[in-house]
């Protein structure tokens, strides 16, 4: 059964990665980048705080930081040292061969599950469920499907490393907003 959903998952990976174009590589390059999204995390502490009061809006804030970074570490410390999975375009993996590489880039010896995709959708699931604006829904969760879409365009994720760590990364966001949303019955409505 495990040899079937890893070859599901092989072919899978090399459909969507092989339907690469020159001139998206540096897009997805740039966009798969932490960095890059600082404005946007900042913009959604901004929006968070002015819905929710500053009191229950840095609860907020908070909530989906400690999701954010108990999906990171159950990814990375815990799991993925575990599986050991080779990341399609590690080197040391057969597969490399096949794979679209941009810039060079391989990313570290394994990917799974997806710490990109934990991250995400902890972060998605979490601020619209603080957020409760469906445009705002609808953004925040087309943003994380194209953060994970651009993880296996750059060839450093299976679609099964991505489906975990998004499975991952939402029950942590649940979770988190869950527990919090208890504390905000301790905290006065602001007017």
């Amino acid at each position: 059964m495990i040899d079937f959903l890893v070859d599901i998952d092989t072919r899978a990976f090399l459909a969507i990665n092989g339907l690469h174009a020159d001139c998206m590589d540096q897009l997805m390059y740039v966009f798969s980048g932490r960095f890059i999204w600082i404005p946007l995390y900042v913009a959604i502490a901004w929006l968070l705080v002015r819905r929710l009061g500053w009191k229950r809006g840095l609860v907020a804030v908070a909530a989906i930081g400690i999701a954010a970074a108990c999906s990171d570490f159950t990814c990375a410390r815990l799991i993925r040292p575990v599986v050991e999975r080779l990341r399609p375009a590690n080197p040391d993996n057969p597969l490399s061969a096949l794979v679209h590489i941009v810039n060079g880039y391989r990313g570290g010896a394994y990917g799974f599950p997806s710490c990109h995709a934990t991250n995400t959708f902890a972060l998605a699931v979490s601020s619209s469920l603080f957020m409760r604006w469906r445009p705002y829904a609808i953004f925040i969760f087309l943003w994380a499907l194209a953060q994970c879409y651009s993880r296996i365009y750059l060839g450093v994720h299976y679609p099964g490393d991505i489906l975990v760590g998004a499975a991952i990364g939402a029950s942590y966001g649940l979770l988190l907003y869950l527990i919090s949303s208890r504390a905000f019955r301790s905290l006065p409505l602001e007017s």
